[in-house]
């Protein structure tokens, strides 16, 4: 018994202790900043933030206001090319559609084109994901194995180059500006380059290695809804055909909501354009490809201007409006609260004063 209770402490001094060791850094001992909050402190840090908040909410807004844009919706103005593509076997005939427009002031600096869906839900999950990266990348995948389907291949086994539902579904109105000046008509030069993100154009989005853009996508098909094969995107540039056009590109990127607008062109900025688009009468050329009556959508042609903030988008300048206004009030009610406070405290300490007083002044009667 004896040998048993003294073999008890020994197990004990041989096993590892689990206490964290005796250093500053393990025992939570660190030298930490331990801020003491006043009443000082703590309503000036808000009146502070709603003044900031305030003020560059109103220039948010005051910058917004200036964008000069002017936006048109060409799905009923166009409505004998609607109801030609509500069917679809006339998906191989052409429409065009001309729409005129008034500009009653100058439109200076840089000014963008755009084209305007609503109703066309590109955040669906299933739409979403219809795509292979792996192909935009200029690799050869068996597009079977990817998200793609149903617009994956052909029932023959052609593969779809490029793959997937979000590639189907591409814009592919072809939009034309003229400027009517005097008697002449003059046709607005647009850029189709540089309208694309630098990493979708150079990371995200490549080509498959071939000395002929031609020969690369041999072998493959184009999308069911698609009027030509990728590589005959734009002919007349090699840096912008194929998987790395920008509108493409532009394309491929989804929007969050239902209602949105994509760059199309930017007006290059020379000869009579140089300052801008001068006011005046300009027509819309359009050629009416992208059905949209099937889905109750509308599709838009915009121009707009740009300013240090951004385009004419007010919600980033009304978020700090309402966060500004909304510090400011806490501010102020807690400064309510706290005065209230320090009166009440005032009133007790006073009290407590005079009875300390009056105990005083027994003790010594006494």
């Amino acid at each position: 018994m004896k040998n048993k209770k003294s073999s008890a402490p020994q197990e004990a001094e041989t096993r590892p202790s689990r206490c964290p060791d005796n250093s500053a850094f393990k025992q939570q001992k660190l030298p930490a900043w331990k801020p003491q909050l006043t009443a000082a402190s703590v309503l000036s840090t808000f009146f502070l933030t709603g003044a900031f908040c305030l003020s560059v909410g109103v220039s948010l807004i005051v910058a917004a206001k200036s964008v000069r844009e002017i936006q048109v919706d060409y799905s009923d103005k166009c409505s004998h090319c609607s109801k030609l593509r509500e069917n679809s076997s006339n998906w191989n005939s052409e429409c065009l559609c001309s729409i005129n427009i008034t500009l009653a002031e100058d439109m200076l600096g840089d000014v963008f084109m755009y084209y305007g869906l609503q109703n066309f839900y590109q955040n669906h999950r299933r739409y979403a994901l219809s795509r292979s990266d792996e192909q935009l990348l200029g690799r050869n995948v068996d597009v079977q194995n990817s998200y793609c389907a149903p617009f994956a291949t052909y029932q023959n086994g052609t593969p779809m180059a490029p793959c997937g539902a979000i590639a189907n579904s591409m814009f592919n109105d072809t939009i034309d500006l003229f400027y009517n000046f005097n008697s002449s008509v003059i046709q607005v030069p647009l850029l189709k380059t540089g309208n694309s993100w630098w990493t979708d154009k150079n990371v995200k989005f490549r080509n498959p290695e071939s000395h002929n853009l031609s020969a690369a996508f041999a072998g493959t098909a184009r999308p069911p809804y698609w009027h030509k094969a990728v590589y005959l995107l734009d002919e007349e540039d090699e840096k912008n055909n194929g998987y790395i056009n920008d509108d493409f590109i532009i394309w491929m990127r989804v929007s969050a909501f239902a209602t949105f607008r994509n760059l199309y062109r930017r007006i290059s900025r020379k000869g009579q354009f140089t300052d801008g688009l001068p006011a005046g009468n300009y027509t819309f050329h359009i050629s009416y490809n992208f059905p949209v009556s099937k889905f109750k959508g509308k599709k838009y042609v915009i121009l707009s201007t740009m300013v240090w903030s951004g385009g004419s988008n007010p919600f980033l300048g009304i978020a700090y409006l309402v966060c500004g206004a909304a510090a400011t009030l806490t501010g102020f009610i807690i400064t309510a609260i706290h005065l209230k406070l320090r009166k009440k405290k005032t009133y007790f300490q006073r009290r407590k004063r005079s009875l300390d007083c009056s105990a005083k002044a027994n003790v010594c009667c006494e």
